[in-house]
């Protein structure tokens, strides 16, 4: 990645990838939220004596809040300016840190509940912020911006499970839980006062035949009266639906293959590789399918990430009863999937402007929530047939029909939008 801005001149570039730099830094540090948070569950249920779906309601209520709230948090962001990321991140820092501390002396579970809140809150604040403005600093480099940003949320985590595990083991749960608030709530509140969006001229927009970008930035309201944002949220809804199946049932699914208990490498499971496996090719994915639509364009990447997904949910179907082929065909659908999280964003940007960057890019992002809504109709599906190849057969429908509408639908709609813009903006001049 050169450090030279768009503009040409080294500080502006410098100061860009120092703002990458400190956004990649604040997802890593809530990702525990989301992705650690199954380490809490055994040792709060052992601790009150509540069943399991009662505790794990309060992660529904977590990832519900960090979703829907964003398009309003965005929204704030990009209005309040030059302020706008510092002032998110430092209040989203505050509520994170009061959800973790609220988490650690919960007795009841309606305390449980509104620390999830407060955690959900917070941590939508600082995603929103922190994707709204690396789309914004690199409009040259928007998809490996933002996929890097995600990917520290979506792997963050990792650098804190070994931590959180051994606190838990020797202090517990309730004074690991203050710990991190104190430590993470701190970091971040400090590094949100070193984000800013860039200042006019400080980045040039970039357009190309490969990717072309708009010249006029649209309002939220604006967006949502356009086809191609709902044809983006309806992509984004089934490639998520399908991703978060897989997360959410990879367990029951090598269970029922005969493969979780099968010992495959340095005498871990097949079950404890493929967790592992799965989440660094999730996170993976993110900057590499973003660099690579850089480079030849949203859709084309678009069509080639979810045309491989549907070949590995059909993969994983016909040939996962096998250790080593459920793990390698499970990694590459976790590898297919990720993606969403930089192309979308990315996709979004280009076409609407980057001035309400933050917000356009947080209502699209709600299609996380929706599709998780989905997520059970795979149970459903199950339990009427059987088996899971109903399930996997609608997965590899699905995403292949998704790449016809990349292609065939997206690209022309996109083309045809900032056609009408650039001809609108040469006949004004």
């Amino acid at each position: 990645m050169s450090l030279r801005a768009t503009n040409g001149t080294t500080e502006s570039g410098v100061q860009r990838v120092w703002q990458l730099v400190v956004g990649v830094l604040c997802m890593v540090l809530i990702a525990n939220l989301q992705y650690g948070w199954t380490l809490f569950v055994g040792p709060i249920q052992k601790a009150h004596g509540w069943r399991a779906d009662e505790i794990q309601l309060a992660f529904s209520i977590f990832v519900a809040v960090e979703t829907w709230l964003t398009p309003v948090e965005g929204f704030i962001v990009d209005r309040l300016g030059e302020r706008g990321p510092r002032l998110m991140v430092a209040c989203g820092a505050i509520f994170v840190a009061l959800g973790w501390a609220l988490n650690s002396i919960a007795n009841s579970l309606s305390l449980l509940y509104a620390a999830a809140v407060l955690s959900g809150i917070g941590a939508g604040g600082i995603y929103a912020t922190c994707i709204g403005n690396a789309v914004k600093w690199f409009p040259d480099r928007r998809g490996l911006a933002v996929g890097l940003t995600a990917a520290g949320f979506g792997a963050g985590a990792a650098l804190t499970v070994i931590p959180i595990r051994l606190l838990i083991a020797s202090r517990g749960y309730e004074a690991t839980f203050l710990i991190f608030a104190l430590a993470q709530g701190a970091v971040v509140f400090v590094l949100a006062f070193m984000l800013r969006p860039p200042r006019p001229g400080e980045v040039a927009a970039v357009s190309s035949a490969k990717l072309q970008q708009s010249t006029r930035s649209f309002t939220p309201r604006e967006v949502l009266a356009s086809p191609v944002f709902w044809l983006l949220y309806v992509m984004f809804v089934a490639i998520s639906a399908s991703g978060l199946m897989a997360t959410a049932e990879i367990a029951l699914i090598a269970k029922s293959y005969g493969v979780a208990d099968a010992m495959l490498w340095l005498g871990a499971s097949t079950l404890t590789v493929v967790l592992i496996f799965d989440n660094v090719m999730n996170g993976l994915a993110r900057p590499f399918f973003g660099w690579v639509s850089d480079r030849i364009g949203r859709e084309y990447t678009m069509a080639i990430a979810f045309a491989l997904g549907g070949l590995a949910y059909w993969l994983l179907d016909a040939f996962g009863t096998s250790p080593l082929a459920f793990v390698l065909f499970a990694g590459l659908i976790f590898f297919t999937w990720g993606e969403i999280f930089s192309l979308f964003p990315s996709t979004a940007t280009d076409t609407f402007g980057p001035k309400f960057a933050t917000t356009n890019a947080s209502l699209l992002y709600t299609a996380k929530g929706t599709s998780a809504f989905l997520v059970p109709v795979a149970n459903l599906f199950q339990d009427a047939t059987g088996s899971w190849h109903g399930v996997f057969l609608a997965a590899t429908v699905t995403n292949f029909a998704v790449v016809l509408l990349a292609i065939f639908v997206l690209k022309p709609m996109r083309a045809g939008k900032l056609g009408m813009l650039t001809a609108t903006r040469m006949t004004n001049a």
